[in-house]
């Protein structure tokens, strides 16, 4: 039996994106640049999906520039603002516990002479509207906050991020990483009060290497792709158009009866962290009751996390160590860090992320099997 629960790091194509991928590499082939019919059905192609993502942020088709994916709209909203306001002030204020995409952004920032404040979490993960508005300064040119922690699922308070920073600073831009959000909980940009905000394509059953960042009209922002100007001189070069094609059939799809799929996938979740926190020293690192609903992190205290992560793949289920962006690297986690776990927990902490295709049956299994090996695997660390 295989089991998918990596849905945080990647999600199955939907049938119906692999199609218009396909349909549009075959027959929608022209460039949107060009002048000519095949221009003109590639163009409408983009076009269309701006329009079905707007519709969904209820916002401008316009306002939608399409990315490679999340990393880069992350990139592109963060450099960018910053080269803009520069001269306005040098200083961002961000929460510490960010994606890397965004975490290496500001390092970079740094050595170019910006400055940096890290808003600390408290023990749940979550970061205060507070503390970022504490952190303000007249030369705070833009704050950035992830709307859903990646590890273990917190969901940041942002629309109250957004109204205490504007309100200590009305010229500051605020950018949301709604990387882990869109498609999971609301997130529409106006209600949230952001400037910007970033979004990948994969996370929703779309294409890898597609995405998308929103950017409020009017906000002071320069590129960081330079080239034809295409997309409005915001990100030259040659749109992927089945890519984008695919994006907007995946975002279609992704809220079709959303309510039910959400409901569908939380209960999966819950009934897997009820089955595992039922077995001896196997600890829940999410909050269950207010956190994301497809995001559990499980600590299985006795046993590393490569160690278990493999067990459970010779078994055919699929997890993860931590975010997958950096899962392949040994240091500790900062989130995990940040939010007070001892050495114990740290080092046999695993990921569950859920979909809408997580079944019941495959809960159960994983229950099954996790209660079989654990003894053994706790026995031979011994």
């Amino acid at each position: 039996m295989e089991v998918y629960f990596d849905n945080s790091a990647t999600t199955k194509v939907y049938d119906e994106v692999i199609d218009v991928v396909v349909k549009t590499m075959r027959e929608d082939y022209g460039n949107p640049s060009s002048m000519h019919l095949k221009g003109l059905d590639a163009e409408h192609l983009v076009s269309k999906s701006a329009e079905t993502i707007s519709k969904v942020l209820k916002c401008l088709p316009e306002e939608i520039i399409f990315t490679s994916g999340g990393t880069e709209s992350n990139n592109m909203a963060i450099i960018g603002t910053a080269l803009a306001k520069k001269r306005t002030g040098k200083h961002i204020v961000v929460s510490s516990v960010e994606h890397a995409s965004v975490s290496s952004v500001m390092q970079f920032l740094i050595r170019e002479g910006y400055e940096v404040t890290y808003i600390p979490s408290d023990e749940h993960g979550i970061v205060s509207p507070e503390a970022f508005a504490n952190a303000v300064r007249e030369d705070t040119i833009l704050v950035s906050c992830m709307h859903i922690n990646n590890e273990i699922g917190s969901i940041m308070p942002i629309r109250e991020i957004g109204r205490a920073v504007k309100a200590k600073n009305p010229n500051l831009f605020f950018h949301v990483d709604a990387i882990q959000s869109f498609g999971k909980i609301e997130a529409i940009p106006k209600n949230l009060g952001a400037d910007l905000m970033s979004v990948s394509g994969h996370k929703i059953h779309g294409p890898k290497g597609s995405g998308f960042l929103y950017i409020k009209k009017g906000t002071l922002i320069r590129p960081i792709i330079y080239g034809g100007g295409q997309q409005k001189n915001m990100r030259s070069g040659t749109e992927n158009v089945p890519a984008i094609a695919g994006l907007g059939v995946a975002v279609e799809k992704t809220f079709n009866n959303f309510e039910e799929k959400i409901n569908h996938i939380k209960a999966v979740r819950d009934r897997l962290v009820n089955g595992l926190t039922a077995i001896d020293e196997v600890y829940t690192n999410s909050d269950i009751v207010n956190g994301a609903p497809h995001i559990a992190s499980i600590s299985f205290v006795g046993v590393r996390a490569e160690v278990m992560l493999h067990t459970l793949e010779d078994k055919g289920i699929y997890v993860s160590s931590g975010s997958a962006c950096s899962s392949n690297k040994s240091k500790e986690s900062a989130v995990l860090s940040a939010i007070g776990l001892d050495k114990k927990r740290l080092e046999s902490t695993l990921r569950f992320s859920f979909g809408e295709d997580n079944t019941e049956e495959e809960v159960d299994y994983a229950i099954k099997t996790i209660n079989e090996l654990l003894p053994m695997l706790r026995h031979y660390v011994r």
